[in-house]
């Protein structure tokens, strides 16, 4: 029940019940400490009382019974009793006669030394008391000297301050529970303030923040990592917005050209040698789109961690040739050629097919955008592998370098060639850091590029 309670009622809740355990323990501890006091205070009164009493003992023509309003013994309150070894009765203050005061267990210990003792009822008296007993001598002769006194002030002292706490202790209990309560409100206020600003704030208003309370507390942490959080869902959202609207632009230039392709094929089209040369333009834009819709989904489901690898030991040699392969007969074509250095005997873990892709597009932009031979190489160093694909051509802007892994960037004007969606160095980052690894790129000293990703090492 108290689970589904506002935090305002929780807080003050909580609140109330620490103020209340720490009320009842500092009442306990006062009542403990004063009752404590108080029965030391009486001892010591006795103690007094004791002493002065020794003189009347020591005089054998004074009795107890026959002092009348002595100022140490004050009729009701106090009273005092001489025995002699065994405990029979000497001399008593009235009321007291010949009761006994002392049991024969305390006599003999009275015997040995002052004791100190309650005793609930004795004649006379309507209350508990308490009384001391101690060896004394009268001519020469072992007596025992009792003097006590009610414990009618300790218990209405006690009595006193245990109804002082009962009524002041709830009332600072109620007390402590508002100002909980209202402090509680104070602290949430600023919390209800984002609440209400943050249920305000959607796509359509981008760059609202919360409001945060310079507190230097909990209040304001949370407000601050609440609008790093905005700021991170906004800079996600922009970059969305502008994949969608790159990927747009992406899949319509290949469709207006097929749509072209196919209207001229069907209107002017005048021989089959004219529909096969259309319907060959058309296959082009056709693997283009489908590229283009295969590199979307790839990049699609790593962004939402989906992407799956199949991790096995990989030789590096074995997985340059094979990618290498793929591409000969192209570099062929252009009278180029693909040169490949293993750089030994090196190993790595990971994902062949994603991995031959990443090599892939590296060769193909190579192939298509550099010039001269297209060079494969490993490294392996300090527990990982390099994988090196590096051309002769004319390199790649100062200031493309640094954004070269962004999606739907190309420097095409600087490369000397048209072409490309701009995801083929997307995906190859995507693809090494799905690894554990990283992508990177440099212009080469005396013209080219080289790009290379660097992987894990296999285990020994």
């Amino acid at each position: 029940m108290i689970r589904r309670a506002p935090i305002r009622i929780r807080v003050a809740a909580a609140f109330a019940a620490a103020m209340a355990v720490v009320l009842l323990a500092t009442g306990l501890l006062l009542y403990v400490r004063i009752g404590g006091e108080l029965q030391t205070a009486l001892d010591r009164e006795l103690e007094l009382r004791a002493f002065d009493m020794t003189t009347i003992v020591h005089d054998p023509s004074m009795s107890l019974a026959t002092t009348g309003p002595h100022p140490f013994v004050e009729k009701g309150e106090a009273y005092a009793q001489l025995l002699d070894a065994h405990g029979r009765v000497l001399d008593a203050t009235l009321p007291l006669g010949v009761a006994h005061v002392l049991t024969p267990a305390q006599v003999q210990a009275a015997r040995r030394g002052t004791i100190f003792a309650d005793v609930h009822a004795l004649p006379g008296l309507n209350e508990p008391s308490r009384f001391l007993a101690t060896p004394v001598s009268r001519a020469g002769r072992r007596l025992i000297l009792v003097v006590g006194a009610t414990r009618e002030n300790r218990t209405e002292t006690l009595a006193g301050l245990r109804n002082e706490l009962l009524i002041a202790g709830p009332i600072a209990l109620i007390l402590a529970s508002l100002a909980g309560y209202l402090l509680a409100g104070l602290s949430l206020r600023q919390v209800d303030s984002m609440r209400e600003r943050a249920a305000s704030i959607s796509a359509a208003t981008p760059g609202e923040r919360l409001p945060v309370p310079r507190t230097r507390d909990e209040i304001q942490r949370l407000g601050e990592t609440l609008n790093a959080m905005l700021a991170r869902l906004e800079a996600g959202i922009e970059r969305e917005r502008g994949f969608v609207a790159d990927a747009g632009h992406e899949l319509r230039t290949p469709l207006t050209l097929l749509r072209t392709e196919l209207e001229l094929a069907l209107r002017h089209a005048g021989s089959a040698d004219d529909l096969r040369e259309a319907v060959k333009r058309s296959s082009v834009e056709v693997d283009r789109l489908v590229q283009l819709a295969e590199d979307l989904l790839l990049m699609a489901q790593s962004d939402a961690g989906r992407l799956a690898l199949r991790i096995e030991p990989l030789d590096t040699a074995d997985l340059l040739a094979s990618t290498a392969s793929r591409f000969e007969w192209r570099a062929q074509e252009t009278g180029r050629r693909i040169a490949l250095d293993a750089g030994g005997e090196t190993s790595l873990r990971g994902d062949r097919v994603r991995l031959e892709q990443a090599l892939g597009n590296l060769i193909d932009n190579a192939l298509r955008h550099g010039g001269g031979d297209v060079e494969l190489s490993a490294a392996g160093a300090n527990g990982t592998v390099e994988l090196h694909v590096a051309d002769h051509g004319p390199g790649l802007p100062a200031d493309f370098v640094d954004r070269a892994f962004e999606r739907f960037t190309r420097a095409d004007a600087a490369r000397g060639h048209a072409g490309g969606s701009g995801l083929g160095l997307s995906i190859v980052r995507m693809i090494a850091e799905a690894h554990g690894g990283a992508a990177h790129v440099r212009n080469r000293e005396g013209g080219g590029t080289d790009v290379w990703v660097t992987l894990p090492a296999a285990g020994p």
